[in-house]
């Protein structure tokens, strides 16, 4: 089957998530700026995110007509998305803003072809409380150093996790019901054709 879409990210994680729906596709990344806006509420910065990504690999793919998937994720404590930690220190202020309470995870994804649409998931998940050491350990296993709140949903991060309400796969970085959804519209297989 031929390229279906381009997946406008390195992240292995949403490339096992599009390949899991049966989406043919390849990836190619682009650097955007990541900086908020000033006043920009945080649904609005994944969705800004996720179409900036996909418009810019659209750009540099002039002439390919398949369309662009991009995608964005961000963990929200009260109304602020925490990004990715920068080091030990961030991860563990990050980490321990989450700790005993619930948090949102907004995770946003946008299709570009001859016209452009996006989808915002909105989850929500609640940590246990965590102690120091646990944070500490989880930091040197080297899961949260490139993860949005300094945590992974599907890997050793699953043990802080004691309820989700919403998207587990949103909460990866790829919501696969809106994910699906935005590429029906397009007219785009999901599920994969086997013959």
């Amino acid at each position: 089957m031929a390229t279906q879409i381009i997946l406008a990210s390195a992240s292995p994680r949403r490339k096992a998530l599009l390949a899991q729906i049966g989406v043919e596709f390849r990836q190619q990344v682009a650097e955007i700026d990541e900086t908020p806006l000033d006043n920009e509420s945080a649904y609005d910065y994944v969705a800004r995110l996720a179409l900036e990504k996909a418009r810019a690999v659209h750009r540099a793919v002039r002439g390919d007509d398949a369309p662009v998937l991009g995608a964005d994720t961000a963990v929200v404590v009260e109304e602020r998305p925490l990004g990715k930690p920068r080091d030990q220190d961030h991860a563990r202020e990050m980490l321990g803003q989450l700790s005993g309470r619930s948090h949102r995870v907004l995770s946003a994804v946008a299709l570009v072809g001859e016209r452009a649409a996006v989808r915002v998931s909105e989850s929500s998940v609640w940590f246990r409380s965590l102690r120091g050491d646990e944070i500490d350990a989880y930091w040197y296993s080297g899961e949260p150093q490139d993860k949005a709140g300094a945590y992974a949903i599907q890997g050793l991060g699953a043990v802080f996790v004691e309820r989700l309400e919403g998207s587990y796969s949103g909460v990866m970085g790829l919501p696969l019901y809106e994910t699906a959804q935005l590429l029906q519209d397009f007219g785009i297989q999901v599920l994969g054709q086997r013959k």
